[in-house]
């Protein structure tokens, strides 16, 4: 019985990874800064044995360790990581406040690091271990209004080779998922602050993206799912694109 552990797991793609681990009969850990969204998810899916909730504020590193050994006292392992929760700030870099910096890089680059740390000590005495990172089509230089996201993104690419060449010995695989322009809750809401209607912003993507539309919150979800299980033994340092052909 595996054990899945998700930065995340209350909104978009990370809902989708939740659900689709229950249906395969998988634990799952995962985590929200505000503990009404864990409890009602929780309620909903009617899922309380095989669901575990931990608060935590990716502002700060506080929360990460206790999330690891309270998922590992529930269920006694933890046997992948997905590191999917994110945020997306609109600034290019004539126009990033500090503040706007240093939220994007804890959430998106502090806060994963830290909890690889905590994981990666149980996984590397298991000699066994699968840690999947969402990445972005921002990763290589990114749009010019998401400056400081794109470095977030295309560290962590760099963490995740980091961690395929010098884990691999210990069972422990790395790869990293580049998700791209995605109709999730956060992204529609992002648009409607911007006066970008439901219709408008999938009309604009169909126009843009060489498959004809943007994906949705269950796009990725295979290819996580594969990355989770006994199947992709042998798969670690890959970059695995699902962005309908978009490159930025």
């Amino acid at each position: 019985m595996k054990t899945v552990m998700i930065l995340g797991g209350t909104k978009g793609v990370g809902k989708e990874i939740l659900k689709s681990c229950l249906k395969k009969g998988y634990n799952v850990s995962f985590c929200s800064r505000k503990k009404e969204e864990g409890d009602e998810l929780i309620r909903t899916l009617n899922a309380e044995d095989k669901l575990y909730f931990h608060t935590v504020d990716l502002n700060t590193t506080n929360d990460l360790e206790s999330f690891v050994t309270q998922t590992i006292e529930k269920f006694g392992s933890i046997d992948a990581l997905v590191l999917y929760a994110g945020i997306t700030p609109v600034a290019s870099i004539l126009e990033t406040e500090e503040d706007v910096y240093d939220s994007v890089f804890n959430v998106n680059l502090k806060g994963p690091y830290f909890l690889i740390k905590h994981v990666l000590k149980y996984m590397k005495a298991a000699r066994s271990g699968s840690i999947i990172f969402f990445g972005s089509a921002h990763m290589d230089y990114g749009q010019k209004d998401r400056t400081a996201y794109a470095l977030t993104k295309g560290t962590l690419y760099t963490l995740s080779r980091h961690l395929a060449h010098h884990y691999s010995q210990y069972g422990v695989r790395s790869n990293y998922v580049v998700m791209g322009w995605t109709s999730t809750e956060g992204e529609l809401k992002l648009r409607e602050e911007e006066g970008v209607s439901v219709e408008e912003l999938k009309r604009k993507a169909g126009e843009e993206l060489p498959m004809g539309r943007m994906l949705t919150p269950s796009d990725p979800v295979p290819a996580v799912m594969y990355l989770i299980s006994d199947d992709s033994a042998m798969t670690t340092g890959s970059k695995i694109r699902i962005t309908g052909g978009e490159y930025i």
